[in-house]
């Protein structure tokens, strides 16, 4: 009864953070900033603890970038996990060390993803950068990352000389691409690594239509989807019918995720973190609108085959 009711109290304290329309920064996030640590050294993984009766969720575009380490200290996030039943994520941070500080408390919970960004401000300028080759070379971890993202590509950078170069340095470490591109800048990214490269498309392209999408899982069977921030695929909590459509067609390479940025774009702060049980809580009520196997599927082992499946 104890458990029970310290679940309830988690749950209710996530649901009760401000909406994402109206966030207040973290006013201590700049002590983070100010004070980095070394990184952490894992400990054992520890054994995730969902709660009875929900649809367990990995999820498939995580963050924890430095702005979160204060307001968001690892045990924390580790209860709200908890609390709804997210069992893993793929993470990336602006510094890595984040991933790792996560991934300390968290264990093999956390599946470290390589990102080409140190903070906020290189979301726009990284792919004329020639200092972020350095640095992720320098941040790649043998045996602890998995993938290479998320990097934001817009139409005409493939041939960038810096976005070509950690695109190479990616594919050398076998290392899976989670691109943040429109349906063009992703077709082009499609074209210049060939179709043996393994693509999770974040956002599902952000603005591309269920047509478009359709078009590029149909001609790249190695392309796979995340749906973070698609709150068209369900508008006022029921599934879209072009989505449905879609989702059943494609079950097999669709995942779900979050999302949790804090500094660039519109967000200045926590709040999709601050948000982060409502989210999810949104994904699943979706998601629960699906035949039995394509919601389990899209929910979790989508994202467990994909894992499985990567190289080496």
């Amino acid at each position: 009864m104890v458990r029970l009711l310290l679940v309830a109290f988690v749950l209710l304290a996530a649901c009760g953070q401000p909406a994402v329309g109206s966030p207040t920064p973290s006013a201590t996030a700049s002590v983070a900033a100010a004070s980095p640590s070394p990184d952490p050294t894992p400990s054992p993984s520890p054994t995730p603890s969902p709660t009875p009766s929900m649809l367990p969720i990995f999820d498939a575009h995580m963050h924890y970038s430095r702005e979160s380490w204060v307001a968001y200290p690892p045990e924390k996030i580790q209860a709200l996990l908890d609390s709804l039943s997210v069992t893993a994520a793929l993470v990336s941070s602006a510094p890595d060390e984040g991933t790792f500080r996560l991934k300390a408390v968290l264990g093999d919970r956390v599946i470290p993803m390589l990102g080409p960004y140190r903070n906020g401000s290189d979301v726009f300028s990284w792919a004329r950068d020639g200092t972020i080759v350095p640095y992720v070379e320098s941040a790649y971890r043998a045996g602890q990352h998995r993938g290479f993202g998320e990097f934001h590509l817009n139409v005409g950078q493939i041939t960038l000389p810096v976005v070509k170069s950690v695109i190479a340095f990616a594919q050398s470490k076998n290392l899976f691409l989670q691109a943040h591109a429109d349906a063009r800048a992703v077709a082009e990214l499609l074209n210049y690594v060939g179709p043996d490269q393994i693509v999770l498309w974040a956002h599902a392209g952000v603005t591309a239509t269920p047509e478009q999408i359709d078009a590029l899982m149909a001609k790249w069977p190695k392309l796979s989807v995340e749906l973070s921030l698609r709150d068209d695929v369900a508008p006022q909590g029921q599934v879209d019918p072009k989505w449905r459509d879609l989702l059943l067609k494609y079950s097999d390479r669709f995942m779900v995720g979050t999302d949790t940025w804090t500094v660039g774009g519109s967000y200045t702060g926590n709040e999709r973190w601050d948000a982060y049980a409502d989210i999810v809580n949104r994904i699943r009520g979706w998601l629960m609108q699906l035949p039995d196997d394509a919601r389990a599927a899209i929910a979790y082992r989508n994202a467990e085959r994909f894992l499985a499946q990567l190289p080496r």
